[in-house]
């Protein structure tokens, strides 16, 4: 099974970094070799207030994140965590932007790239009714982790996904090694394209095999 992968997922004031939101909340997941192998989840304090539909959303309340650490202490704990280590995030582009956004405010570096579980499910499983995170969850029977919109929750659901979608790729597209470079080659594959795509991987890792 694939090597180890950091799946990642932020609580945030608002929708965009750029716009003035930050980061409440940070979970990541390591999967390794098709199982959960460490886990890292740390509220912080970015000296913001956190609006009243946001609280209702994710139950983060002003009071929580004051007594949080700073922000730049829990991104700092959380660039040795994951290291060097490839990232995933379900709707990617959002987690990404306030990756790089409070590593920088941290003074860190912010390097790793980034693969989408959205884009996945959109080549894997067109069949879905939608691929909202807790959609994929039902449809594909993945175990509860707690309650929605909090970050740990929701990377274990995102890192159960993942561990789901690396599964189908082995035993129904014959791809041996469906790790993060893989995954990135595949959300860009236009969708025309992916049966061949899917075809020729697996058959080239069988021969490899």
């Amino acid at each position: 099974m694939a090597s180890r992968i950091a799946v990642i997922d932020f609580e945030t004031t608002g929708s965009s970094p750029g716009q003035g939101a930050r980061a409440t909340e940070v979970a990541i997941v390591i999967v390794e070799r098709g199982a959960v192998v460490d886990s890292y989840q740390s509220l912080m304090n970015g000296g913001v207030w956190v609006p009243p539909f946001i609280t209702q959303l994710t139950g983060i309340t002003n009071a929580m994140v004051a007594e949080a650490p700073p922000a730049a202490e829990v991104m700092a704990q959380a660039s040795r965590f994951v290291g060097e280590t490839p990232l995933v995030a379900h709707n990617a582009a959002f987690d990404r932007g306030f990756w790089q956004a409070e590593l920088a405010r941290a003074g860190c570096a912010a390097a790793q790239p980034f693969a989408c579980t959205v884009r996945l499910s959109r080549r894997l499983y067109p069949e879905a009714p939608n691929h909202q995170l807790g959609t994929l969850a039902r449809f594909h029977r993945l175990p509860s982790a707690g309650r929605a919109h909090r970050a740990l929750a929701d990377a274990q659901v995102t890192a159960a996904l993942l561990l789901r979608i690396q599964q189908d790729l082995s035993e129904r597209w014959g791809v041996a090694a469906p790790e993060h470079g893989f995954l990135m080659a595949l959300q860009a594959c236009a969708k025309a394209r992916l049966p061949g795509f899917l075809a020729q991987h697996g058959a080239a890792q069988a021969l490899r095999r």
